[in-house]
Protein backbone atom coordinates (compact mmCIF):
# COMPACT_ATOMS: atom_id res chain seq x y z
CA UNK A 1 0.00 0.00 0.00
CA UNK A 2 1.25 3.46 -0.76
CA UNK A 3 -0.24 6.78 0.23
CA UNK A 4 -3.42 7.21 2.20
CA UNK A 5 -6.47 5.08 1.51
CA UNK A 6 -9.75 6.64 0.45
CA UNK A 7 -12.34 7.76 2.98
CA UNK A 8 -14.63 4.81 2.26
CA UNK A 9 -12.28 2.52 4.21
CA UNK A 10 -13.63 1.46 7.60
CA UNK A 11 -12.46 3.41 10.62
CA UNK A 12 -11.50 2.36 14.11
CA UNK A 13 -13.87 4.68 15.97
CA UNK A 14 -12.91 6.84 18.95
CA UNK A 15 -10.56 5.88 21.74
CA UNK A 16 -9.99 8.12 24.77
CA UNK A 17 -10.23 11.40 22.89
CA UNK A 18 -8.73 10.26 19.57
CA UNK A 19 -10.43 9.23 16.33
CA UNK A 20 -8.87 6.27 14.50
CA UNK A 21 -9.76 7.21 10.95
CA UNK A 22 -8.25 4.30 9.03
CA UNK A 23 -7.87 0.55 9.40
CA UNK A 24 -6.14 -1.64 6.83
CA UNK A 25 -8.78 -3.54 4.80
CA UNK A 26 -7.62 -6.96 6.01
CA UNK A 27 -7.25 -6.16 9.72
CA UNK A 28 -9.02 -8.64 11.99
CA UNK A 29 -12.70 -8.19 12.79
CA UNK A 30 -12.51 -9.07 16.52
CA UNK A 31 -12.14 -5.78 18.43
CA UNK A 32 -11.48 -5.47 22.16
CA UNK A 33 -11.02 -2.42 24.39
CA UNK A 34 -9.01 -2.36 27.59
CA UNK A 35 -8.26 0.21 30.27
CA UNK A 36 -5.14 -0.30 32.37
CA UNK A 37 -2.38 1.45 34.27
CA UNK A 38 1.35 0.77 34.46
CA UNK A 39 3.98 2.83 36.29
CA UNK A 40 1.58 5.77 36.87
CA UNK A 41 0.56 5.93 33.20
CA UNK A 42 -3.00 5.07 32.18
CA UNK A 43 -3.70 3.21 28.95
CA UNK A 44 -6.82 3.10 26.84
CA UNK A 45 -6.18 0.27 24.37
CA UNK A 46 -8.03 -1.04 21.35
CA UNK A 47 -6.93 -4.34 19.79
CA UNK A 48 -7.93 -5.89 16.45
CA UNK A 49 -7.47 -9.67 16.16
CA UNK A 50 -8.18 -12.37 13.61
CA UNK A 51 -8.75 -16.06 14.02
CA UNK A 52 -5.91 -18.36 12.94
CA UNK A 53 -5.60 -22.16 13.02
CA UNK A 54 -4.30 -22.28 16.59
CA UNK A 55 -6.35 -19.44 18.14
CA UNK A 56 -6.19 -15.71 17.55
CA UNK A 57 -3.49 -13.30 16.43
CA UNK A 58 -3.27 -9.56 17.08
CA UNK A 59 -3.11 -7.50 13.88
CA UNK A 60 -3.20 -3.99 15.33
CA UNK A 61 -3.03 -2.27 18.72
CA UNK A 62 -3.64 1.40 19.44
CA UNK A 63 -2.82 2.77 22.90
CA UNK A 64 -3.66 6.23 24.20
CA UNK A 65 -1.34 6.90 27.13
CA UNK A 66 -1.77 9.56 29.79
CA UNK A 67 0.62 10.37 32.60
CA UNK A 68 2.82 13.12 33.99
CA UNK A 69 5.98 11.16 33.24
CA UNK A 70 5.28 11.51 29.49
CA UNK A 71 6.35 15.15 29.27
CA UNK A 72 8.77 14.89 26.33
CA UNK A 73 9.32 12.58 23.37
CA UNK A 74 12.49 11.26 25.04
CA UNK A 75 10.53 10.43 28.21
CA UNK A 76 7.85 8.71 26.10
CA UNK A 77 10.48 6.68 24.26
CA UNK A 78 12.14 5.61 27.54
CA UNK A 79 8.77 4.64 29.02
CA UNK A 80 7.76 2.60 25.96
CA UNK A 81 11.17 0.91 25.77
CA UNK A 82 10.61 -0.34 29.30
CA UNK A 83 6.93 -1.16 28.79
CA UNK A 84 7.43 -3.06 25.51
CA UNK A 85 10.77 -4.52 26.75
CA UNK A 86 12.74 -3.05 23.84
CA UNK A 87 16.52 -2.90 23.71
CA UNK A 88 17.43 0.77 23.18
CA UNK A 89 20.40 -0.19 21.01
CA UNK A 90 18.40 -2.44 18.67
CA UNK A 91 15.19 -0.40 18.58
CA UNK A 92 15.24 1.01 15.03
CA UNK A 93 13.18 4.21 15.07
CA UNK A 94 13.32 7.37 13.01
CA UNK A 95 11.86 10.81 13.66
CA UNK A 96 8.51 11.68 12.12
CA UNK A 97 5.93 14.39 12.58
CA UNK A 98 2.32 13.62 13.33
CA UNK A 99 0.97 16.99 12.27
CA UNK A 100 2.77 19.37 14.62
CA UNK A 101 3.50 16.61 17.16
CA UNK A 102 6.94 14.97 17.41
CA UNK A 103 7.11 11.21 17.09
CA UNK A 104 9.18 8.15 16.30
CA UNK A 105 8.36 5.43 13.77
CA UNK A 106 9.71 1.97 13.01
CA UNK A 107 8.80 -0.88 10.71
CA UNK A 108 5.83 -2.04 12.77
CA UNK A 109 5.13 0.72 15.28
CA UNK A 110 4.90 4.45 15.77
CA UNK A 111 4.31 6.75 18.69
CA UNK A 112 4.02 10.46 19.22
CA UNK A 113 3.51 12.99 21.95
CA UNK A 114 0.15 14.63 21.29
CA UNK A 115 0.66 17.00 24.24
CA UNK A 116 2.76 16.88 27.39
CA UNK A 117 1.38 13.89 29.29
CA UNK A 118 -0.64 12.52 26.34
CA UNK A 119 0.70 10.09 23.75
CA UNK A 120 -0.49 7.63 21.12
CA UNK A 121 1.25 4.32 20.34
CA UNK A 122 0.35 2.23 17.25
CA UNK A 123 1.66 -1.32 16.77
CA UNK A 124 1.02 -3.65 13.83
CA UNK A 125 1.88 -7.27 13.13
CA UNK A 126 5.12 -7.00 11.10
CA UNK A 127 4.48 -10.37 9.44
CA UNK A 128 1.13 -9.17 8.11
CA UNK A 129 1.55 -5.49 7.32
CA UNK A 130 4.22 -3.48 5.51
CA UNK A 131 5.96 -0.53 7.17
CA UNK A 132 3.94 2.01 5.17
CA UNK A 133 0.76 0.63 6.77
CA UNK A 134 1.89 1.98 10.15
CA UNK A 135 2.34 5.43 8.65
CA UNK A 136 -1.08 5.27 6.91
CA UNK A 137 -2.79 4.38 10.21
CA UNK A 138 -1.00 7.10 12.19
CA UNK A 139 -1.76 9.79 9.61
CA UNK A 140 -5.48 9.16 10.10
CA UNK A 141 -5.51 9.32 13.92
CA UNK A 142 -6.63 12.69 15.19
CA UNK A 143 -7.59 14.31 18.47
CA UNK A 144 -11.35 14.61 18.86
CA UNK A 145 -11.12 17.65 21.16
CA UNK A 146 -8.54 20.39 20.81
CA UNK A 147 -7.67 20.34 24.52
CA UNK A 148 -6.99 16.56 24.51
CA UNK A 149 -8.96 16.12 27.72
CA UNK A 150 -9.72 12.52 28.46
CA UNK A 151 -13.39 11.54 28.06
CA UNK A 152 -13.17 10.21 31.62
CA UNK A 153 -12.13 13.71 32.76
CA UNK A 154 -15.30 15.00 31.13
CA UNK A 155 -17.54 12.43 32.82
CA UNK A 156 -17.80 10.16 29.76
CA UNK A 157 -16.64 6.53 29.64
CA UNK A 158 -12.89 6.08 29.13
CA UNK A 159 -13.27 4.13 25.91
CA UNK A 160 -15.99 4.60 23.32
Amino acid sequence: MTGLPDRATRSGGELDGFRIGYLPPDVGELVSDFASEWEDVTFATRVWERQVDDGYRVDLRVHVLRGDRLGTLAELRDFLAEYHERDDVDWALTDFQHGEDPGLIGAAEAFWLAAPGVAVNVLTDPERFAADTVRAITQRISAVAADLASPSDLGDPLVR
